[in-house]
């Protein structure tokens, strides 16, 4: 039987934390993977470029396959090019925002931390979703591109600093009891920043509700004319330091075919 291809976007791997909750909850489906590593970190981006850089690849991407849904599995791009995306393509497209909402509920304290790169922490959108859904919690926020590189390391194989990781979340203090990883790098990293943070607190992401969001889409309205025969893959703009071990993560994780700044993508680049 057909299913479901998924194709999921990110800036960097941080959307592979995004692929691997979506894939625990639809693995029969067909994945592709694409990263703009070329581009990396999009919080550094123009908004402009990066909402043209975006639509570019997807475009390019969905052209050279048949995709039933786009999953942009990155907190910066999701609070821009979510329209221009939608006003573009005839399929649906599910971004990720902080689980602010989930957090404010699981809060015993009402005291929450958010941890996130510092465009997340700084947009409208996300002081709009804490007055939403968290207007009676006390929040502590810390903007951090550090632990989006320190991610990226640790996928290519190289040890976490613990002492530089705690030192990054030392501004949280005693009295938070859930702490919001508001990028998708973060769960990557999950284990290391729980060890920093104890045990009383709880770490929330937006990894499930995605997973929920995309399987409410997919299952009873997609038009599932993919099929699974060639395998899952990942596409990056660029070829990444440390490829081959950077390789070997992904294909562990059930993207079979990688390939680092194919001929279909750099086309669609030079056109920009």
């Amino acid at each position: 039987m057909a299913q479901p291809h998924i194709l999921i976007f990110d800036s960097g791997v941080g959307g592979l934390s995004v692929y691997q909750a979506i894939k625990a909850s639809l693995p029969s489906a067909q994945y592709t993977y694409l990263f703009d590593n070329a581009a990396f970190p999009y919080g550094e981006l123009e908004d402009q470029r990066l909402v043209h850089r975006v639509l570019t690849l997807v475009k390019a991407t969905c052209e050279r396959h048949a995709v039933d849904i786009i999953v942009i599995a990155c907190n910066t791009a999701s609070t821009l090019v979510l329209p221009t995306l939608r006003d573009a393509l005839s399929i649906p497209v599910v971004g990720v925002v902080p689980a602010i909402k989930p957090a404010a509920a699981l809060s015993q304290h009402k005291a929450i931390g958010l941890l996130a790169t510092p465009a997340t922490v700084n947009r409208p959108y996300t002081a709009q979703l804490i007055t939403d859904f968290a207007k009676d919690c006390r929040i502590v926020s810390v903007g951090t591109t550090a632990l989006v590189h320190m991610a990226e390391r640790k996928l290519r194989g190289e040890a976490v600093n613990q002492q530089d990781l705690s030192a990054i979340l030392a501004p949280f203090d005693s009295h938070i009891d859930v702490l919001v990883l508001g990028c998708t790098h973060f769960p990557l990293l999950h284990d290391e920043i729980q060890a920093a943070m104890g045990k009383q607190v709880q770490l929330v992401d937006s990894g499930n509700a995605i997973a929920r969001r995309v399987a409410s889409l997919v299952t009873p309205q997609a038009s599932v004319t993919s099929d699974n025969s060639d395998g899952n893959r990942a596409y990056a703009t660029a070829t990444p330091i440390k490829a081959a071990a950077l390789s070997d993560y992904i294909r562990s994780i059930g993207l079979e075919c990688v390939s680092y700044a194919p001929a279909f993508l750099d086309r669609s680049l030079h056109a920009l």
